[in-house]
């Protein structure tokens, strides 16, 4: 299972935040197609388009369509890095138009949250967390829950999509850079999107027990 990607080379590639930036310079004028993405980047890039992928999610924006598009596409990113084999997606995916003109500023509003990620992230930082092949089986798979917990129908509550987008961040930034603490904190921030969903539907649950009372008393 090759699911190892070198830690970024600053001098060669620049930094993550100058890559993701260069990716969304280069996004086309009218639509985004998906397949269009993974030519620029190949293979050796998935983590990186993941990086961008997640942008769109930490900022109060809504882009319809996006979280499913991009949570689906991050979700086979996973699976892939799981089995050690090249992506697939399916043609209504990697092909499915997603207005350019929308995306591009709120990805490049959500850079700032690279800029500040980079400034902590260390590589090899508790290299335990972030090395070897049964803890990359667990953070992939954590990696994969982050995903679908992305692509859950609460888009329209706040931080339903910031919280699973922040815990892909950091595990992309911390899988790139065999950074154990970003990796630890995307765990953290997987695991606060859990019980913030618990809270939502046990919320939603009492409300509409309260409602069945109210009207059936």
């Amino acid at each position: 299972m090759n699911t190892h990607e070198p830690a970024v080379d600053a001098a060669a590639e620049g930094s993550l935040g100058e890559q993701v930036a260069r990716l969304i310079d280069e996004l086309p004028h009218d639509h985004l197609r998906l397949d269009e993405l993974l030519k620029r980047v190949g293979d050796e890039g998935l983590l990186l388009l993941t990086v961008m992928m997640t942008l769109v999610f930490l900022i109060p924006v809504s882009i319809p369509g996006v979280s499913t598009v991009f949570g689906a596409a991050i979700v086979l990113i996973g699976i892939s890095r799981l089995s050690g084999r090249a992506l697939w997606l399916p043609q209504r995916i990697a092909q499915r138009p997603l207005s350019a003109q929308k995306l591009r500023p709120a990805l490049t509003r959500g850079l700032v949250w690279i800029g500040r990620l980079e400034r902590i992230s260390r590589p090899q930082r508790l290299a335990r967390l972030a090395n070897g092949r049964m803890i990359d089986l667990v953070n992939n798979l954590c990696f994969i829950a982050a995903a679908l917990l992305l692509m859950a129908p609460f888009g329209f509550i706040p931080f339903s999509n910031t919280l699973p987008g922040l815990a892909l961040l950091l595990y992309a930034i911390g899988m790139i850079q065999r950074d154990g603490g970003a990796v630890l904190l995307g765990h953290l921030a997987n695991i606060a999107t859990v019980v913030y969903f618990g809270f939502l539907i046990g919320g939603g649950g009492a409300a509409m027990h309260g409602l069945w009372q109210h009207f059936s008393g």
